[in-house]
């Protein structure tokens, strides 16, 4: 009766072991994906200002055009042609930051590391029964010799 309670306790002890490894692992996976969905706003941040950016130089270029076709020669166009250039340059700028940012954000590796060594202790064969030794292993073993015995 008593190495069926120690059993018991045993199987409890794992029970709770694994449990406990499932909770620190899905903690784990949290911490890294909150940092991860920070550095991915914030380079979505920068992608949206540059869109903004984008945009505004669109407006001022179609100002631009629409001054130069009514008002051929006179410089007005140039101060709207150049406030429109530095929109562009700024939206460039932006885009290649933001995108920066997006292409360092990669997953949980410390949380897919551990899993996959938990994987591993968790799927390790048992110990090799003696037993198992001395019988014959048909897929290694020459199944022709005792044949070329009999017929021999």
């Amino acid at each position: 009766m008593s190495e069926q309670q120690s059993l018991g306790a045993m199987v409890k002890g794992v029970t709770e072991d694994i449990s406990t490894l499932v909770r620190g692992e899905i903690e784990l996976a949290k911490t890294e994906l909150a940092s991860t969905a920070k550095t991915a706003a914030n380079g979505g941040g920068l992608l949206a200002a540059a869109g903004v950016m984008a945009f505004l130089g669109l407006v001022f270029l179609l100002l631009t055009l629409a001054w130069v076709l009514v008002q051929l020669g006179l410089p007005t166009w140039a101060g709207f042609g150049i406030v429109t250039l530095l929109l562009i340059i700024v939206a460039v700028i932006l885009g290649l930051v933001g995108k920066k940012r997006l292409d360092t954000i990669k997953g949980p590796e410390r949380s897919q590391a551990s899993i996959e060594k938990t994987k591993a202790v968790l799927s390790r064969k048992p110990a090799v029964d003696p037993a198992a030794l001395a019988t014959p292993d048909l897929a290694t073993s020459d199944l022709t010799a005792p044949v070329a015995d009999h017929l021999g």
